[in-house]
């Protein structure tokens, strides 16, 4: 490479440096920005909660390669269905509705066993859109 094209490319990069970040802004926040994004395409859930999903479904329906695929498909359909917070309550409280005693009480209430039913139905279409049998009652880890 020539000076002449070390040159050449320094200023377009440092153009391209500038000038993007003003185009951004002129085009005004975008939603995805501020962390919202059209029910259309979808709620966006953390990463960390996606993996979290992929894994405790594949502890339930096996560690295979295919899994991971099908694991993701699921936990998509739901992120398509559910904002995050409907997701982790309704998941909570589907997890934790066999739990015996006292302590699962809470979670055997009419409030808890309708977000578990409502949970368990969008679960399950997830499950049969991707492919995969009926799910665990433990697959909302």
């Amino acid at each position: 490479m020539t000076s002449r094209c070390r040159t050449r490319l320094a200023i377009v990069s440092v153009a391209c440096a500038v000038l993007l970040p003003a185009f951004a802004l002129a085009a005004g926040p975008s939603d995805t920005a501020a962390g919202k994004v059209a029910p259309a395409q979808g709620y966006n859930y953390p990463t960390e909660g996606r993996v979290e999903y992929v894994l405790g479904c594949m502890d339930d329906n096996g560690h295979d390669f295919a899994n991971v695929y099908k694991c993701s498909c699921t936990i998509d359909k739901i992120a398509a269905a559910l904002p995050y917070d409907d997701y982790v309550e309704q998941s909570t409280f589907s997890k934790y509705a066999t739990m015996g005693g006292e302590g699962g009480a809470e979670f055997r209430m009419d409030k808890a066993r309708a977000q578990t039913k409502k949970f368990r139905a969008v679960q399950q279409s997830a499950y049969e859109a991707c492919g995969m049998g009926k799910p665990a009652t433990s697959a909302a880890k």
